[in-house]
């Protein structure tokens, strides 16, 4: 969240991380909340809660009060591990995701109450995780079942539904992200990120695949949030982080979307499970199976 960095481990406890000068120093360690392992967690837009996902079915909610956190909410409904939670940036609504093949949408209320608005059900598979658009009322999921769905919000009915689904993968897509301006990333056990443009507010089109330069599964992939070329960056089962710089189109005529690969980053021993930017885009945090999380400044510069 920009002071904040938060970590989430199968040790069941999630590890709330500032900087101390130079270092990095583990500032809260939450746990007693979760008896499985904590599979995902996101900040809310302003910092001031942080949502952890486990493979205990729930999904707990803390609320930050200056340097401590309390657990203030725990949400049950999943049947199954729950994989994936996000928070929307333009209204108090919270998406999860479970093995459970569901995506569920809460919001919270003035009484700082959580109530479930939707339970969708659209995947045939697991859901492997969820991500909201950073400036409209609209869900991404991703699925075992090799796909990734777009789901809207009947301004009328008060309902979600699914508005398209994108199926260009063939294995596991893990993780989506959206940039700013709307591009979808889209990463997957094929090996490939999927680049997927916007072609109005509910539609989405492909607009260019990375393949060949990822050799084992692709699980996660972050946009950089800096103005400028876009820059993508992912983590692999091959574990390496790679960073990816959008070729600026040749002539009027030329507007097709291209990415090159700009840095590889080494440092891992074992599988990257997640890369995320800090809100400047002026570092880059990656974590993995070897038990480590590394900070990559200077990167994307």
């Amino acid at each position: 969240c920009g002071k904040f960095l938060a970590s989430c481990s199968a040790d069941k406890s999630v590890r709330v991380w500032c900087k101390s000068g130079a270092e990095w120093v583990c500032a809260a360690i939450l746990s007693d909340t979760h008896d499985r392992t904590i599979r995902r967690i996101a900040w809310s837009a302003d910092g001031s809660l942080l949502a952890s996902a486990s493979f205990d079915s729930t999904v707990s909610v803390w609320t930050k009060k200056d340097n401590d956190f309390d657990c203030t909410a725990t949400l049950e409904g999943h049947e199954n591990e729950v994989k994936g939670v996000a928070w929307a940036a333009t209204r108090p609504l919270l998406a999860t995701c479970s093995r459970d093949k569901s995506v569920w949408i809460w919001t919270l209320e003035s009484n700082q109450e959580f109530e479930c608005l939707s339970v969708m059900h659209g995947h045939t598979q697991d859901v492997k995780s969820v991500t909201w658009h950073p400036t409209e009322e609209v869900l991404f999921s991703c699925s075992y079942d090799n796909s990734v769905k777009v789901w809207v919000e009947d301004a009328d009915e008060e309902e979600w539904s699914c508005a398209q689904t994108l199926m260009q993968h063939n294995s596991t897509v893990w993780e989506v992200a959206v940039s700013k301006d709307g591009l979808l990333a889209s990463a997957s056990d094929d090996k490939t990120v999927i680049i997927w443009q916007p072609t109005d507010r509910r539609k989405w089109a492909c607009a260019c695949v990375l393949t060949g330069l990822h050799s084992r599964a692709v699980y996660s992939v972050s946009w950089q949030p800096r103005a400028g070329p876009h820059r993508l960056a992912t983590g692999c089962g091959d574990n390496h982080v790679r960073l990816f710089v959008e070729v600026p189109a040749e002539g009027e005529v030329n507007t097709a979307l291209s990415f090159e690969l700009e840095q590889t980053c080494a440092g891992h021993t074992a599988d990257v499970n997640c890369v995320a930017w800090h809100p400047s885009g002026s570092a880059l945090a990656s974590c993995s199976d070897d038990g480590t999380i590394i900070i990559w400044e200077g990167v994307g510069e």
